[in-house]
């Protein structure tokens, strides 16, 4: 018999863009950490591939966005850990290809049980040219996706 307490997360592994819609995946994957009394990863991908195709130094760039980032994330993971019941979570950001980077850096990485992460609804032109990432994040996990509408 299969025992429904031991099907639950462990681990959670929310990749965030940066969009409008980043608090409500956030506030989605906490909902999941905490009720399933799991560590909650958040990951963040500064793309650099326009950079490398200019050919121009990021240093300044990639240490703004990274910072920028904790200080949007942090507050809200702070909050869930002192009053919401998160218990432990980690802030991981990578620079690279958004795809290959969260894939080799961060998923092959920290092997989730779950991941989550927003729709971001790409144009038909944008996702035709560019696919979409939560669509990736399906098709190449080897986990649970919970895809935040």
């Amino acid at each position: 018999m299969v025992s429904y307490k031991d099907m639950g997360y462990k681990l959670v592994f929310v990749s965030l863009d940066g969009s409008d819609q980043q608090g409500v995946v956030l506030e989605r994957a906490i909902t999941v950490a905490v009720n399933n009394g799991a560590r909650l990863v958040v990951g963040h991908v500064v793309d650099t591939s326009a950079l490398e195709a200019a050919g121009e130094p990021h240093d300044g760039y990639v240490e703004k966005r990274t910072a920028a980032f904790k200080e949007s994330v942090t507050p809200v993971l702070e909050e869930a850990q002192a009053h919401g019941g998160l218990e432990e979570y980690e802030v991981v950001v990578e620079l690279g290809r958004v795809r290959e980077t969260l894939k080799d850096k961060m998923l092959d990485a920290v092997h989730p049980d779950i991941v989550v992460c927003g729709a971001r609804g790409l144009s038909n032109i944008k996702y035709a040219l560019l696919g979409s990432i939560s669509t990736f994040l399906v098709r190449e996990s080897d986990c649970d996706v919970l895809v935040v509408k």
